[in-house]
Order: structure tokens, then sequence, then C-alpha cells
């Protein structure tokens, strides 16, 4: 299965890199832009609640425990990285891909 640009593995698990746009009309997971994947959420960017929805979206979408995904940069940025515990790319693009 040929690797996305968005996703890279590390030990450990998959860093996943995100271009974010809070509020949309509806949460959902988008294409790819560039070397991220663009997703949207509904969730305004005040205090940390977009980016609390993106993870929330990730871990329903991938059918993990929330604990499992995890902002690492871009808390205040539209672009993030979020590492991804225990996956490898293959299982995210196909978590992805539903």
């Amino acid at each position: 299965m040929p690797t996305a640009c968005y996703l890279r593995a590390i030990e450990g698990g998959v860093l996943l890199t995100v271009r974010l746009q809070p509020r949309a009309g509806r949460n959902e997971i988008g294409a790819p832009h560039g070397d991220a994947l663009r997703v949207r959420v509904t969730a305004p960017p005040h205090r940390g609640a977009a980016n609390e929805a993106l993870l929330r979206l990730l871990a329903y979408t991938l059918q993990c425990a929330p604990s499992r995904v995890q902002l690492v940069r871009g808390a205040a940025a539209s672009q993030k990285r979020i590492l991804l515990h225990g996956f490898t790319e293959e299982e995210v693009l196909r978590g992805l891909e539903t």
C-alpha cells in the first residue's frame, strides 16, 4: 500500500499532519491539502475547542480510545501534528478510508 505524504511512521506509532478548519458546517475528514490532511470541525478555535473536536473525530474515525490520539504540535496554528499511538501507516490509511 503506498504511503501518504501526510503520514510518517515513528517508533510507537504514526505522525499525522493535519490542516484544521474550525467553524465548518460539519465535522469531516477531507482530501489531502499539500502535505497535510484537510479536516473540518464545527467547533470554534476558542480555548482549544477545535483541537478537542479534532482529536475526538480522529479517535472516532480510527475506532480507538481517545488516549491514543495526541496533539504534539500546532495547538494555536491551523497546521497540526498528531501522534497516533500504536498504529501503522496502513492501519491509519484504512481507517481514514471508511
